[in-house]
């Protein structure tokens, strides 16, 4: 089962730095990075700017990244008009609460990483090479004992 986790950096350019990351995790077999999407809101800009990893399965998930992202940032107030097609996003974690949580934490001046990810082979590394990077977990749809530990393992002083 693929990891949908959204981390939340306040400056434009730290969910770049730590995509950069995951891609050298990967090619080093420490995890999947199935595919990703980056939100970098630069200080006087009106909207975020958004880029998409492309994976082997880009096509799907370039779609599922546009939706999401007009969802949140782009078309907020067609959220509740389309809510019926959300529906089979809530499976995911990707509820109205998800939503209203990113749109409150992804502001002007920070960025988000949107990282799907499978197979961790040495998970304890991963967080270890990741408590370089200064961020807010916003959301991960592991399960419930994983995800403590991961919010426990970045909320400590490194």
């Amino acid at each position: 089962m693929a990891t949908l986790s959204v981390l939340k950096f306040n400056d434009p350019y730290g969910a770049d730095r730590v995509l950069v990351a995951l891609q050298g995790m990967q090619e080093r077999e420490m995890i999947t990075l199935e595919d990703a999407a980056v939100v970098s809101w630069p200080q006087g800009n009106k909207k975020p700017k958004t880029r998409q990893l492309h994976s082997t399965a880009g096509a799907t998930w370039g779609a599922f990244w546009g939706f999401l992202f007009g969802l949140i940032f782009f078309v907020p107030f067609l959220g509740a008009a389309i809510g019926g097609m959300t529906g089979a996003l809530a499976d995911v974690g990707i509820d109205d609460d998800f939503i209203r949580e990113v749109r409150e934490k992804v502001t002007e001046g920070t960025s988000a990483l949107f990282a799907l990810t499978s197979g961790a082979t040495a998970p304890d590394k991963v967080v270890d090479e990741l408590k370089q990077y200064d961020f807010e977990i916003i959301s991960t749809n592991l399960p419930e004992e994983q995800e403590n530990k991961l919010r426990e393992a970045f909320s400590q002083e490194g």
